[in-house]
């Protein structure tokens, strides 16, 4: 009888231990791994954000529409706007908003005529051929035969706008060949003539010059050569 309490007392202690083991396995934090994790509120709003931007990208790839052919509303995009090209340097735009077209050789058709009065003057005359108004910026570049050196204009002949010419119209600039008094150094006669065109900078070039004929026996100049600016009206130099 002793013995048989002894046993049972053993196979009790035994089950107690295990039921204790157990009891602290659990309570150890000791979990399967195939058991599903508990959903918390930040789980949730993780899946959602993430369901969102799969969202977004399906209907990016599918031209902004969903399965079922909706248009999907859009959120506001950056304002587009196109850059404002830049002014293109040494142009100018015109009253009817194209770009200035220059007077020159190949738009224009010059002569050059001595005058009697004043003395010892040439007077040089552009006419517009073109289908266009074109402009004469600054003075003629002149040069007489192959001379090295490029004669002054006179400032106090500078008009106060450029000379304009429509087709048809005609500009003007006087030439003085040599000092009546023979002040005057280095004269000679001078049997061509190249008048050159200025762009909207000075000393730019404007195009083409112009080789106006000369008279047969020529013209004579000296060290007093000298140009107007080109002028509007001939009247403006009448008196130079």
């Amino acid at each position: 009888m002793r013995m048989r309490h002894i046993r049972l007392l053993a196979a009790t202690g035994t089950a107690v231990t295990a039921l204790a083991l157990t009891a602290c396995g659990t309570a150890g934090g000791t979990r399967d791994e195939g058991a599903s994790r508990p959903t918390t509120p930040a789980a949730s709003a993780e899946k959602a954000a993430s369901g969102k931007a799969a969202a977004e990208t399906s209907q990016a790839a599918t031209g902004g529409r969903t399965g079922n052919g909706r248009p999907v509303a859009r959120t506001h995009a950056p304002d587009a706007r196109p850059s404002a090209s830049p002014t293109a340097r040494g142009t100018r735009t015109g009253t009817a908003g194209g770009s200035v077209v220059l007077c020159n050789g190949a738009n224009t058709t010059v002569t050059a005529q001595p005058l009697a009065r004043p003395l010892n003057h040439l007077l040089i005359t552009v006419k517009n051929t073109g289908g266009k108004t074109c402009e004469l910026p600054y003075y003629p570049v002149l040069r007489f035969d192959q001379m090295q050196w490029v004669p002054q204009a006179d400032r106090d002949t500078q008009p106060q706008a450029v000379v304009s010419l429509a087709p048809g119209e005609s500009g003007y600039a006087g030439v003085l060949l040599s000092s009546a008094d023979g002040s005057g150094t280095g004269g000679m006669t001078a049997r061509k003539l190249t008048v050159g065109f200025q762009g909207l900078t000075p000393n730019s070039s404007g195009g083409p010059s112009a080789t106006p004929s000369l008279p047969a026996k020529g013209v004579y100049y000296d060290s007093s050569l000298k140009v107007t600016y080109w002028q509007q009206d001939l009247d403006a130099i009448a008196g130079w």
